[in-house]
């Protein structure tokens, strides 16, 4: 069987540089109907173990190290076994909501992870966060960006650890090179595609985003 794509969408708090928001997150599971990986274990491990529905979980695959999308990393991590992969460059956001748990492994720029038989090339996009990663699927003619690539533009850029120029860099150079059919799963809100994105860049550009 083909992996497939099922959509959770939890809720929680942001938190960073003192400040708090009420924030939903989406929760990306790819995988067939006995294996899976999640992207981004945000806020509720038991309802995103609930949506695993009896599957084997592979990976735990962080997009980045902002409390949102990691929160409910570690509770989900040992109910399943599965490990935590994060890039190195977002340890420092990571140890500021987990300082007495590490992640597993490690995810580096060209790095290919394969679930169900369908390849997920990991794509370092810095920028919102040093250790921004995206994931990119041909087969699934999918870019799970986190929150380096929204519909409408960039993911923020103004607290610690962000850059724009950047975020800009990796959106032009990793992103908006995919195919422009290429369907652009965010880490929060609606998805998009590379082609709507793709005439806005300098838009973005000229009122820094």
């Amino acid at each position: 069987m083909t992996a497939r794509i099922d959509h959770l969408v939890t809720s929680g708090t942001f938190a960073l540089d003192g400040g708090e928001w009420d924030v939903d997150n989406n929760v990306w599971i790819i995988g067939d109907d006995t294996e899976a990986v999640v992207i981004d274990a945000a806020h509720d491990a038991p309802a995103i173990q609930t949506a695993l529905n009896g599957r084997t979980l592979r990976a735990i695959i962080c997009t980045h190290a902002h409390n949102d999308h990691i929160d409910a990393a570690p509770a989900l991590a040992d109910a399943t076994g599965a490990p935590i992969l994060l890039h190195p460059d977002d340890l420092p956001l990571w140890k500021q909501t987990h300082p007495d748990r590490l992640p597993d492994s490690t995810l580096t720029d060209g790095q290919v992870l394969e679930i169900a038989g369908t390849p997920l090339k990991v794509l370092h996009t810095p920028g919102h966060t040093p250790g921004a990663i995206s994931l990119y699927s041909p087969a699934l003619n999918t870019v799970f960006t986190g929150d380096t690539l929204f519909q409408g533009g960039p993911g923020a850029t103004g607290r610690s650890y962000s850059h724009f120029p950047t975020i800009i860099d990796s959106i032009r150079h990793k992103l908006l090179t995919l195919p422009p059919a290429t369907v652009v799963r965010t880490g929060h809100g609606d998805s998009t595609t590379i082609g709507a994105e793709s005439p806005h860049l300098d838009t973005w550009i000229a009122r820094g985003h």
